[in-house]
């Protein structure tokens, strides 16, 4: 194939908190980069997931939820999404056919619309309700939206997908990949292993703690025998959340680092010994330093 035929470009994935951005492009790109679970605002930074259809190249960015930010770190993800619809050749808007056409939702149809931006409209979820509800929500969307394409797809099942890639791809600009063809994301090894050690943590502790914790991967030693050790920190903010964290006997702790482990060494193909350390430190998310480790920029 040469260059002249191929094509590539830059695609946001933008929509509310738990729209499904994070299932969808781990589903796009046939590997898991992005953290899911069933908390909101899961996805705190921009993640590349890069995939091909046919001559062309996609490269997914996978951005934090759109809502109304009241924290800086709050205000850095949603910096971080609409930076990424800025770049982007093309914007897939996600909605939650269960959620319908919520604030969040709006706020985002609105700035898009102030941006001039037009995005192919996805709504997803669509195996939760009856096709004339659905039918009804795309109308409903169309009427306040300014949308190129309109179709209906379910993330986790895989329904509607080659559709929603046969028309990204059709907006995508004529040029060389940017990426080799076996290359499905920029995320490194060091920050897609705090990605999987904080994904276990909230599955375990989403009723428990808020969002004030973070994981950063300190430590990553390759030895000879093909493992590698890992070493991690669990920052908090507060002694008693600490306490959470490591429950009764270290139980808690363990119980998030036996998931992690077990993950890693799936997604790596390698033995991973893996150590989880927890700390206090105050006011973290005010904190420059983590919010380079984190992949954001700061915010006033």
């Amino acid at each position: 194939m040469t260059e002249k035929n191929t094509h590539c470009g830059f695609v946001a994935l933008l929509g509310a908190p738990n729209a499904g951005k994070s299932t969808l492009l781990n589903s796009l790109v046939g590997s898991k980069i992005s953290i899911v679970t069933h908390k909101v605002q899961t996805t705190r930074t921009r993640f590349i997931g890069i995939a091909l259809h046919k001559d062309s190249q996609m490269i997914f960015v996978d951005t934090p939820g759109i809502f109304a930010p009241r924290k800086r770190l709050e205000r850095a993800m949603v910096s971080a999404a609409w930076a990424g619809a800025s770049d982007a050749d093309v914007i897939v808007l996600l909605v939650d056919a269960e959620r319908r056409l919520d604030e969040n939702t709006r706020r985002i149809i609105d700035g898009l619309k102030k941006a001039g931006h037009k995005a192919i409209l996805a709504i997803n979820k669509i195996d939760a309700i009856r096709r004339d509800s659905l039918l009804g929500l795309s109308e409903e969307l169309n009427e306040i939206g300014d949308f190129s394409e309109t179709l209906m797809i379910s993330a986790l099942k895989g329904d509607g997908l080659e559709d929603l890639t046969d028309i990204i791809t059709k907006y995508l600009p004529k040029g060389p990949w940017l990426y080799p063809e076996d290359q499905m994301t920029d995320i490194t090894e060091r920050m897609l292993a705090a990605e999987v050690t904080r994904e276990k943590f909230f599955l375990r502790l989403h009723e428990e703690l808020p969002y004030a914790a973070t994981v950063e991967t300190e430590s990553w030693q390759e030895k000879k025998d093909g493992s590698v050790r890992i070493e991690q920190v669990i920052y908090v903010e507060r002694e008693t959340q600490k306490a959470i964290v490591i429950g009764k006997g270290g139980r808690s702790l363990k119980e998030i680092g036996k998931q992690a482990r077990e993950e890693l060494e799936e997604m790596l193909d390698r033995r991973v010994h893996l150590f989880i350390f927890v700390k206090v430190r105050k006011n973290w998310s005010d904190d420059k330093e983590r919010y380079a480790n984190m992949g954001l920029d700061w915010v006033e």
